[in-house]
C-alpha cells in the first residue's frame, strides 16, 4: 500500500449488525461479504475500506458483557475474521463505531484485538479523508437521532432509548425466533420505522403462523370488507326507512349463477352482518380512543417519537459540515438503512444503506387484509475515487438472490404480484473541481 492520497480509492460499507443472541448470530449475507473482502484482498488499487458504523450488533448480546462479546464474535465467525486479516494485508481497513457497537469506543482493548486482524479501529464519532483536492466526512449518523445519540461518547454504560429497545425487543426476538413455523422473528432488525413492528408482527402471524383453515376462511371476509361495510350502511338506511335497498334485484342477479350465486349471497350476508356489528362497536370506540389520545397529549406523557426523520437531520448536518470545512465535498453516513445520494449545497450527501434484509410494506389493494412486508437485499459498497472530471461516488452492487420466494407464503406472493420493490441503487454522481454535482447512469 502507498500513502499517496491523490489516487486513494475508498470503499464504504455500514450497518452489517453482525452478532447477537441465538438466532441473531446468523449472517444471511456472509458468503457475499467474504467474496467482497476477497476482491479487495486481490485489488491492485491504492484502496481503503471504511466500515462506517454498526459492523457488529453488540447491543444485541444480553448474556455476555464487555470484552466477552468479542470472544463470542471470534468463535462464531472465524472465517470472517480470518478474511479481514487477509484483506487488511493488502488494503487499509478502518472501522468506526456506530450506536449498536458503541462499546468499541468504550473499551481500549478492542483497538488491540481488532489490530490482530489488520482492522484499524478509530474510537471517534467521525473521520475525514482526502480525495484529490477535496475531502470526505464519514460518520455513522446516530449522532442526529435523539433515540440513539450517545451523549457521553466512550462511556460503556451509555444507554439511549435505542439501547433498551434492542436489549429488550431485538435480543428477545433472537432468542425466540426458532420457535415459529418459520424462523422469521429475528428479522425484527429489518423493520423500519420501529412503529411498524406491531403491524409486522400481526402480518407474520396472519400469513405464517395462523392455522391455514382459519386464514383461508377469513380471506373472503377481509377481501370483501369494504363492500360489506357499504352494504351494511345501506341496510341500516333501509331499516330506518331512509332508502330502500333493491334486495330483490340482487337476489335475482345472483340467482342466475345457481349454486355459486347462492354461496356468494350467503358469504355477503354473513359479511354484512359482521361488518354491521363492527361498525356499531367501532364508531363509539373511535371517539373514545381519540379522546384518550388528546388527554395523553395534554399531560405530555409521550414526548419522544420512536421514528426520526431519515433525511432532514442529515441534510442539515451536511450543510453545517460543508460550510465549516470548505474542502469537504462528500458527507457519508449510514444508520437509517436507506441507500441514497443527493446534492446538498454543491456537495453530496451519501447514505451507504445496510447489508441486512430490507422489508418493504405493501398494503392490500382492496379489503382490509394485513399488509405484506416484502423482503429484499440491497447489498452494496460505495466507491469514492478521483476521476478525470472530479470525484466520483458510485454504488457497487453485490448480487444476492431475492429471499421472497423462500420467505413469503403463496398468499403473500399472490397479493404482491406486480408490486415487488424497486431495488435499483442510486446513480453515479461526479463532483467536479468547482463542486458541481453531475449525475451519470449507474453501472456495476
Amino acid at each position: 500500500m502507498t500513502d499517496d492520497a491523490d489516487d486513494r480509492v475508498y470503499y464504504v460499507i455500514s450497518d452489517l449488525h453482525i452478532g447477537g443472541d441465538e438466532q441473531l448470530e446468523e449472517i444471511e449475507f456472509l458468503d457475499e461479504l467474504l467474496e467482497f473482502l476477497r476482491r479487495l484482498e486481490a485489488t491492485e488499487e491504492n484502496a481503503e475500506l471504511i466500515i462506517n458504523g454498526d459492523a457488529f450488533g453488540l447491543w444485541e448480546f444480553t448474556r455476555v458483557e464487555g470484552m466477552e462479546k468479542f470472544a463470542v464474535l471470534e468463535e462464531t465467525y472465524p472465517d470472517l475474521f480470518e478474511q479481514l486479516r487477509k484483506t487488511g494485508e493488502n488494503v487499509q481497513v478502518t472501522l468506526l463505531p456506530g450506536n449498536h457497537d458503541h462499546e468499541l469506543a468504550a473499551y481500549d482493548e478492542y483497538v488491540d484485538r481488532l489490530a490482530e486482524y489488520n482492522v484499524n479501529l478509530v474510537q471517534s464519532e467521525s473521520i475525514s479523508r482526502p480525495v484529490g483536492d477535496q475531502a470526505v466526512h464519514f460518520e455513522h449518523g446516530h449522532q442526529h437521532d435523539p433515540n440513539n445519540r450517545i451523549e457521553d461518547w466512550g462511556n460503556p454504560h451509555a444507554s439511549p432509548l435505542g439501547y433498551f429497545y434492542n436489549t429488550l425487543v431485538t435480543s428477545k426476538a433472537g432468542q425466540l425466533s426458532d420457535r415459529g413455523k418459520y424462523n422469521w422473528l429475528k428479522d425484527v432488525q429489518a423493520v423500519t420505522p420501529t412503529e411498524r413492528m406491531p403491524v409486522w408482527l400481526f402480518s407474520k402471524y396472519f400469513y405464517r403462523e395462523m392455522n391455514p383453515v382459519l386464514r383461508y376462511s377469513l380471506v373472503p371476509f377481509l377481501l370483501l370488507f369494504n363492500i360489506s361495510v357499504l352494504l351494511a350502511v345501506l341496510a341500516g338506511l333501509d331499516l330506518a326507512g331512509i332508502w330502500s335497498m333493491p334486495v330483490d334485484r340482487v337476489t335475482a342477479f345472483l340467482g342466475q349463477f345457481g349454486r355459486a350465486g347462492t354461496v356468494i349471497w350467503f358469504v355477503l350476508a354473513i359479511n354484512v352482518a359482521v361488518a354491521g356489528l363492527l361498525l356499531l362497536v367501532g364508531i363509539p370506540l373511535y371517539f373514545i380512543r381519540r379522546d384518550i389520545r388528546k388527554t395523553i397529549a395534554r399531560f405530555g406523557l409521550f414526548e419522544t417519537a420512536l421514528t426520526v426523520d431519515p433525511e432532514a437531520p442529515y441534510e442539515e448536518a451536511a450543510r453545517d459540515v460543508f460550510a465549516e470545512q470548505s474542502e469537504t465535498a462528500i458527507y457519508c453516513y449510514g444508520h437509517t438503512h436507506r441507500p441514497g445520494v443527493q446534492e446538498i449545497d454543491g456537495g453530496v450527501l451519501v447514505n451507504t444503506g445496510t447489508w441486512l434484509k430490507r422489508l418493504h410494506r405493501r398494503d392490500g389493494i382492496i379489503g382490509i387484509l394485513p399488509p405484506v412486508f416484502y423482503p429484499s437485499y440491497q447489498l452494496a459498497a460505495v466507491r469514492i475515487a478521483v476521476v478525470e472530471e472530479g470525484t466520483a461516488v458510485q454504488f457497487q452492487s453485490v448480487a444476492k438472490p431475492s429471499p421472497a420466494t423462500e420467505e413469503l407464503t403463496l398468499t403473500e406472493r399472490l397479493f404482491t404480484a406486480g408490486r415487488e420493490p424497486d431495488t435499483k441503487l442510486p446513480d453515479r454522481r461526479i463532483i467536479d473541481h468547482e463542486q458541481t454535482v453531475k449525475t451519470a447512469e449507474q453501472t456495476d
